[in-house]
C-alpha cells in the first residue's frame, strides 16, 4: 500500500501530503490566471472614472452600525474601498494609494494602465511566450517611452508668468475629471493661490479645508489666515489684535477630587466646603500661572471648566477649549508657537503671534478667525456646498489639485495632457522594435498597445468612437504634430498647447513606472502559496 502510494500520487497530493492542515497553493497556469483574472478586474472596475468624462461611483458601508454612502470619482478612494480577497488586485491597490501619497493625481491611470498591460501578457503568455522575456521586453519599452516622456517635457520654472499659467493649466486638467469641473477656472485658481503661498515649505497640511453645507460650491473662498471650527469661552473677548497664543495641552477640569477608588469622611459640610476651595486654589494656582507668561490668548486642546474659564475671562484672555489635536498642532505650526503641558518656566515655553483673532459667520455657524499669522503661508479653504457628500468629494478633488500642484512646484516640468503623451510615448516603443532582436520586440509591441488604449478609454467614457479618434490622433502624430491630443469637449483631435490641456510631468512619470512595475511582478507569479494560521493549542 505504502509503494502503491508512492508512485500513484499526483505532485499535487504529495505537496499537499506535507503541507500542513488548511495549506493551499495554486501553480502555474491557475495561479497566473488567477492574478491576472483579479488583476484586471480591478482596473475595469475603476477604467469607467477615467478622463474628464468619467463616471461616479457610491460607495455603500454594510456594517451593521454604518450605513453611510459616499458618491466618488477618485481611484484611490474607490480601489480603498473595496474588500479584496485576490492578492494581484491587493498590488493594483496599493500603487493606487502609493500614487495618491506621492502625487496625488493619476490614481485611475495607474490601476488602469497596469491592468492594461497584464491583459496584453495575457495573450503573450498563451502565444507560449515565457513571463521573463516579456519582463525583459517591457523594461526595454519602459526606457523608450521615459526618454520620449523626458523629451517632450517642458519647464517653465524660472519664468513666473508662464509658470503661474501651467500651474492653473494643471489644475484645471485634473479638476476637469472631478466634480468641480463646471467651476474649475475658479477652483484652478483659489488652488494656485494656496500652494504658491506655501512656497517655502511645501507643507500641504498647513492648508486646511473647512466643510460648511449651505450655498453652493461657487460659494467656496480661500481665506488667507486660519480659521478654527470652535467657539470662544462664554464671557471672553470676542475679538483680540496682536495676539500672543499659548497653546496648551493640559487638563483644565480639575474642580473635583480626582483619588479615584477613595473615600473622604467629614463632620460637617463647612468641611467639604474647605476640599472644595483647596481644588478652587489649586486651579486658581495654575490659572495664575498661565497668566504669568503675558498672553492675551489660551487655547487648550482638552476642556476648560467653568471656574478657569471664568478666571480667564476676568483676566481679560480669550480662551477656546477642545481644540482638537491636529488643530492645535496645525495652529502650533501656524503661529510659530509651541505645544505646552506644563507652566512652570514661562521663560522656556514659545508662544504664538498673530495680528487679529476674531469671531466670525459662516453660514449658519461662528468660527474663530486668525489672521496675520507668523507663518504667512498658512491658508484655510472654506468649501461651501448642498450636502454633505458634494462637499466629501469636492474636498477629496480639491485636495488631488493640491498635491499635484505642490509636487509641480517641486519639480517644474510639465507635458501635455489628453492622450498626447501616451501615443507620444508608443510611438517612441514602436520606432525602437524593429532593431529588436527576439520575442522581446514582441512583448515591447505589446507595451505601446497597453499606452495606447489609455486615451481610447478616455474616448469611450466620453461616449465618442475611440478607435477613430485614436487612430486620428496617431496620424496627427505621425505627420508631425506632436501636441495633438484628444479634444474630450469637442469630440474631435486638438492641439493640447493652445486647449491649456497640461499634465504634471512627474505624476505620468509615476504613472509610468509603477504600473509597469507592478504588472512585471505580478507576471512573474508562478505559485500563490495561501498559508493557513497556526492552529494554537489548547492549555
Amino acid at each position: 500500500r505504502s509503494n502503491n502510494f508512492q508512485h500513484n500520487t499526483p505532485p499535487k497530493d504529495m505537496e499537499n501530503a506535507y503541507m500542513g492542515q488548511g495549506a493551499q497553493v495554486d501553480k502555474g497556469e491557475n495561479a497566473r490566471m488567477s492574478s491576472f483574472i483579479g488583476a484586471i478586474a480591478i482596473a475595469d472596475l475603476v477604467k469607467t472614472t477615467l478622463g474628464p468624462k468619467g463616471m461616479d461611483k457610491i460607495l455603500q458601508r454594510v456594517s451593521q452600525n454604518d450605513q453611510s454612502i459616499s458618491v466618488t470619482n477618485d481611484g484611490a478612494t474607490i480601489l480603498k474601498s473595496v474588500n479584496i480577497d485576490n492578492a494581484a488586485a491587493k498590488v493594483l491597490v496599493d500603487i493606487a494609494k502609493v500614487q495618491d501619497d506621492e502625487v496625488g493625481d493619476g490614481t485611475t491611470s495607474v490601476a488602469v494602465f497596469c491592468g492594461e498591460l497584464l491583459r496584453e501578457a495575457e495573450k503573450l503568455v498563451a502565444q507560449r511566450i515565457h513571463p521573463q522575456t516579456i519582463c525583459r521586453g517591457w523594461r526595454l519599452a519602459r526606457d523608450a517611452a521615459r526618454k520620449a516622456l523626458e523629451k517632450c517635457a517642458i519647464d517653465n520654472g524660472q519664468d513666473e508668468a508662464k509658470f503661474r499659467q501651467d500651474l492653473l493649466n494643471i489644475a484645471r486638467t485634473t479638476l476637469s475629471s472631478k466634480l468641480l469641473t463646471h467651476d474649475k477656472d475658479y477652483f484652478a485658481n483659489l488652488a494656485v493661490d494656496a500652494v504658491l503661498r506655501l512656497a517655502k515649505t511645501g507643507d500641504i497640511s498647513n492648508i486646511q479645508i473647512i466643510k460648511k453645507a449651505g450655498g453652493q460650491l461657487r460659494d467656496s473662498y480661500l481665506e488667507a489666515g486660519f480659521i478654527m471650527d470652535k467657539k470662544i469661552g462664554v464671557g471672553c473677548p470676542k475679538k483680540v489684535t496682536g495676539a500672543k497664543i499659548l497653546i496648551a495641552n493640559t487638563s483644565m477640569d480639575t474642580d473635583k477630587i480626582k483619588i479615584f477608588g477613595s473615600r473622604v469622611r467629614v463632620d460637617a459640610m463647612s468641611k467639604v466646603a474647605e476640599i472644595e476651595e483647596a481644588e478652587k486654589d489649586k486651579m486658581r494656582a495654575k490659572c495664575k500661572k498661565i497668566v504669568d507668561h503675558g498672553i492675551n490668548v489660551f487655547i487648550n486642546r482638552q476642556l476648560i471648566y467653568n471656574f478657569p474659564e471664568q478666571l480667564f475671562a476676568e483676566a481679560g484672555i480669550m480662551s477656546i477649549e477642545h481644540a482638537d489635536f491636529e488643530g492645535v498642532e496645525r495652529l502650533a505650526a501656524v503661529t510659530g508657537g509651541e505645544v505646552a503641558s506644563t507652566f512652570d518656566h514661562p521663560e522656556l515655553v514659545k508662544l504664538g503671534k498673530c495680528d487679529t483673532i476674531e469671531e466670525v459667520m459662516i453660514g449658519e455657524d461662528k468660527v474663530v478667525r486668525f489672521s496675520g499669522c507668523e507663518a504667512g503661508e498658512a491658508c484655510t479653504v472654506v468649501l461651501r456646498g448642498a450636502s454633505g457628500h458634494m462637499l466629501d468629494e469636492a474636498e477629496r478633488s480639491l485636495h488631488d489639485a493640491l498635491a499635484v500642484l505642490r509636487e509641480t512646484v517641486k519639480e517644474t516640468r510639465t507635458i501635455c495632457g489628453g492622450g498626447c503623451t501616451e501615443i507620444l510615448m508608443a510611438a517612441a516603443v514602436d520606432k525602437q522594435v524593429p532593431s529588436v532582436p527576439g520575442k522581446k520586440a514582441i512583448a515591447m509591441e505589446a507595451f505601446a498597445r497597453a499606452l495606447r488604449q489609455m486615451p481610447a478609454i478616455v474616448a469611450d467614457n466620453g461616449g465618442y468612437d475611440s478607435a477613430e479618434l485614436v487612430t486620428q490622433l496617431r496620424s496627427a502624430h505621425a505627420s508631425g504634430d506632436i501636441h495633438a491630443g484628444l479634444d474630450m469637449y469637442n469630440g474631435t483631435v486638438g492641439d493640447m498647447a493652445k486647449l491649456g490641456v497640461r499634465e504634471s510631468f512627474k505624476s505620468k512619470l509615476q504613472v509610468l513606472l509603477s504600473a509597469s512595475e507592478a504588472a512585471e511582478m505580478i507576471l512573474r507569479v508562478d505559485d500563490i502559496i495561501k498559508c493557513a494560521p497556526r492552529q494554537r493549542e489548547g492549555h
